[in-house]
């Protein structure tokens, strides 16, 4: 059975990041930290020889794959490939607007004020339900639409075949979409409160069996 290791980063930070707005389809660039945060990554994982390398289409996570690939030396000759199966949450009419607020308008119908609030009491899955309710025009994604689109994603990087068991694969990744990882595979070990950081670095193994969770927001994942 084919086992990858996958070196799943956080982008870099953003303006919509630092305005502490929801940003899913939508986008906005990397702020200067931003492009550091990438540069910082890149440099951790300079010298890994990556056999492919993957990103969602946003600009915000081809910048940042960018970044790492050009700090990698022993990755030169991969191409970066984008696919929208990648990309973060999307969050319908709720794009853009502040996090703390649509995220009251979500729990607001259930008694609950925060995201940590729903999280404790449901699980993240459920933010992604009740948040698709609460959009006037029910756009927002649920988990099913959520994770057909990421796991038919991730069944594209299993299947590639350029790539042989063992081999290291670079996939640059989002806030929700790791905390979403990190609550399904994570065997209740991960915490789920808060975004891992902009540049962040997970490890993770993606057999057929699914994904195991090395580290996470660069710290080991302990039993």
């Amino acid at each position: 059975m084919k086992t990858l290791h996958l070196c799943v980063v956080r982008h870099g930070k953003t303006y919509f990041n630092r305005y502490n707005k929801l940003q899913g389809w939508g986008n906005s660039p990397l702020v200067a930290s931003g492009i550091q945060d990438a540069h910082q990554a890149g440099q951790k994982l300079s010298q890994v020889h990556f056999k492919a390398a993957y990103c969602s289409d946003t600009t915000r996570a081809m910048d940042t794959a960018k970044i790492i690939l050009e700090e990698n030396k022993n990755s030169r000759e991969i191409s970066l490939i984008t696919d929208a199966k990648f990309r973060e949450e999307f969050y319908g009419s709720f794009e853009g607007t502040n996090m703390d607020a649509a995220w009251t308008s979500a729990g607001a119908p259930v008694g609950l004020r925060t995201y940590s609030e729903i999280v404790d009491k449901y699980d993240v899955d459920k933010t992604k339900d009740l948040l698709k309710e609460a959009d006037p025009w029910h756009d927002a994604e649920n988990s099913e639409e959520f994770w057909q689109r990421v796991l038919a994603g991730f069944k594209r990087i299993l299947t590639n075949p350029v790539l042989d068991d063992g081999d290291n694969v670079l996939l640059i990744s989002h806030g929700n979409s790791l905390i979403s990882l990190a609550d399904r595979f994570g065997e209740g070990k991960i915490a789920v409160h808060e975004r891992p950081a902009n540049g962040s670095i997970s490890q993770m193994e993606l057999s057929k069996d699914g994904l195991t969770i090395l580290t996470y927001n660069n710290e080991p994942v302990k039993d």
